[in-house]
C-alpha cells in the first residue's frame, strides 16, 4: 500500500473518498471538520441536530458529496471523548474506515491525521497509529485463493493542514509502516499451512529477513543441538520426519556496550499433533499457529533491524514439529535440558514449555541478562484472562514492570499472575528434577518454563 503526506485543504482533495474525525459531543462543527459541513450546505450539522451523528469512538457516517466537492464521498470518523483518546483508538478507527471504504470499492482514500492535537497526541504519533492501523485493518491472507480480484485499498493520502507538520507526520507514518508490516509478517506465516511452514521453511523466512536487513543468522541443526545438550527440544522434534531448527538473529544496536542486551525467544512448534498424547480432531485443526511466538520474533527483529534501538538483540526460535511418530517420545520418558535439568514427560502435549527450555538456556549462554520468552504456550492462560490481555510472569519485578509499561504504551495489555514457590509442589517428579505438566490447577504459571530459574 502507498501512503504520502500532503499539505493542503482537504475539500480540494479529488478522491474516491476522504475521511475527516468528530469529537463526542459537538454540536457546532468547526475546524476541517467544519469546512466540509459548510461544502456540504451543513449536511453535517443537521445530521447532528438529528441525533444521527454523535461522534461516539468507532462511529462511522459514510456521506455522498453529490458533487459538492471534488471527493466523491466523505467519511465521518467518531473519536469519542478527547480525553479517551490514545494510539490504540486511533488505530483501530483506522482499521474500521478502512474495511468500511474496502467494501465500496474504494481502493484509493484521503484522510486528516485521525486524533492528532486531541488527548495530547502530536502529529507523529497519530500519523503512527492511522498506518498502523489501516496496514493492519486491511490485511488479508489469500496467497492460496485462485481468485484474488477481490477490491484492494492502494493508497492512502495523509492531508496536513500546513507544511510545518510534514516532518512530524511523515516520520510517524514511517515508524507506523515498519511495525505494521513486521506484524503482517507474523500474521502470514502463522496463517500458512503447515506443509508451507515447516520448521526448514521458517529459517528460509528468517533467512530472508536477515538478507534484506543486514542483521545476522545462525540456523543450528540437530548435530548442534546435540552438541550443546538440547534434549528437551530433540526430544519434541523425534517423532517427526522433519528436521528441527534453532535460529538465531542477531541485531548489534550497541556493539561496545555488550551488557546492553535483550533476547527474545518464540515457540515455533510449526504444527502441534499433541504427540503421542494426542489432540483431538477439533483441537488439532488450528495447531498450524502454535509456531506464532517464534513468527513474532523473527518479525520484531525485521522491526528492531529498521527502527535502529540502541540496545543489542538477539532473537532466538526453536522451531520443530510435534508428532507422534514410530520414534516419538513417550509420557514417561525422561529428557535433559541444555541447562542440565532432568525432566519427565508427564503430557506430549506439553511441549511448547520443553523447546522454549532449551531456547532460554540457550539465550543465557551467550551472556544475555534480560529475557522474553513469547510463547503461544497453554490455553490456560486463556481460561484465565480471556482474549483482552496476556499472562506474564517473571523473576524480577523491575523488568516486568517495564515489560508491562511498554505493552501499555502500543495498546497490548499484560497482567502479572503469581509465580509462588509453593507452585513447584505442583510438578515435582519422583525420578527426574521436575516433570513437564502438574494438573489443571494454575495451570498458565505451571506452564511457564521455570527450568532456569532454579540452580
Amino acid at each position: 500500500m502507498e501512503i504520502s503526506v500532503v499539505a493542503g485543504n482537504i475539500t480540494q482533495q479529488e478522491s474516491p473518498a476522504i475521511v475527516v474525525g468528530m469529537l463526542q459531543g459537538v454540536t457546532n462543527p468547526s475546524g476541517v471538520l467544519g469546512e466540509v459541513d459548510q461544502a456540504l450546505d451543513g449536511a453535517i450539522t443537521s445530521l447532528i441536530e438529528d441525533g444521527e451523528l454523535k461522534g461516539n469512538r468507532g462511529e462511522l457516517t459514510l456521506l455522498h458529496t453529490l458533487g459538492k466537492l471534488p471527493s466523491k464521498r466523505v467519511v465521518v470518523a467518531g473519536l469519542g471523548n478527547s480525553d479517551s483518546i490514545s494510539i490504540n483508538t486511533v488505530r483501530a478507527l483506522a482499521a474500521s474506515v478502512g474495511r468500511l471504504l474496502r467494501s465500496k470499492g474504494v481502493t484509493q482514500f484521503g484522510s486528516v491525521v485521525l486524533g492528532s492535537g486531541e488527548g495530547g497526541m502530536g502529529e507523529s504519533e497519530s500519523a503512527q497509529a492511522v498506518v498502523e492501523g489501516a496496514e493492519l485493518g486491511l490485511y488479508r491472507f489469500d496467497k492460496h485463493k485462485s481468485d484474488q480480484s477481490s477490491p484492494q485499498v492502494e493508497a492512502i493520502t495523509l492531508i496536513a493542514t500546513d507544511d510545518s507538520k510534514i516532518a512530524n507526520i511523515e516520520s510517524g507514518v514511517n515508524r507506523g509502516r515498519i511495525i505494521a508490516d513486521a506484524v503482517n509478517l507474523c500474521r502470514s506465516m502463522a496463517n500458512e499451512p503447515p506443509n508451507f511452514m515447516t520448521p526448514t521453511m521458517m529459517a528460509e523466512n528468517a533467512l530472508d529477513i536477515a538478507t534484506s536487513t543486514g542483521i545476522e543468522i545462525e540456523v543450528l541443526d540437530r548435530p548442534q543441538m546435540l552438541e550443546l545438550g538440547m534434549g528437551a527440544l530433540l526430544g519434541v522434534a523425534q517423532g517427526s520426519d522433519e528436521p528441527p531448527k534453532l535460529i538465531v538473529l542477531r541485531y548489534h544496536g550497541d556493539p561496545n556496550n555488550e551488557e546492553n542486551n535483550l533476547g527474545i525467544v518464540g515457540k515455533g512448534i510449526t504444527f502441534d499433533s499433541g504427540g503421542l498424547d494426542l489432540k483431538s480432531a477439533a483441537g488439532m485443526l488450528e495447531m498450524k499457529s502454535d509456531m506464532a511466538g517464534g513468527a513474532s520474533i523473527i518479525g520484531a527483529m525485521k522491526a528492531i533491524a529498521q527502527l535502529k534501538p540502541k540496545v543489542n538483540v538477539v532473537g532466538i526460535v526453536p522451531a520443530t514439529e510435534n508428532m507422534p511418530g514410530g520414534k516419538a517420545q513417550r509420557p514417561s520418558d525422561v529428557v535433559k535440558a541444555m541447562n542440565g535439568k532432568t525432566i519427565e514427560i508427564g503430557n506430549t502435549d506439553a511441549e511448547g514449555r520443553l523447546v522454549l527450555a532449551d531456547g532460554v538456556a540457550y539465550a543465557r549462554s551467550l551472556g544475555i541478562t534480560k529475557i522474553v520468552d513469547v510463547a503461544t504456550l497453554t490455553g490456560a492462560v486463556v481460561v484465565a484472562l480471556g482474549n483482552l490481555a496476556s499472562g506474564i510472569f517473571g523473576n524480577d519485578q523491575n523488568w516486568i514492570d517495564t515489560v508491562i509499561q511498554s505493552g501499555e504504551s502500543v495498546g497490548e495489555r499484560l497482567w502479572q499472575l503469581p509465580t509462588f514457590d509453593e507452585y513447584k509442589e505442583q510438578y515435582k517428579s519422583d525420578i527426574a528434577d521436575i516433570n513437564n505438566t502438574g494438573g489443571r490447577g494454575a495451570g498458565a504459571t505451571i506452564g511457564v518454563d521455570r527450568l532456569g530459574r532454579w540452580r
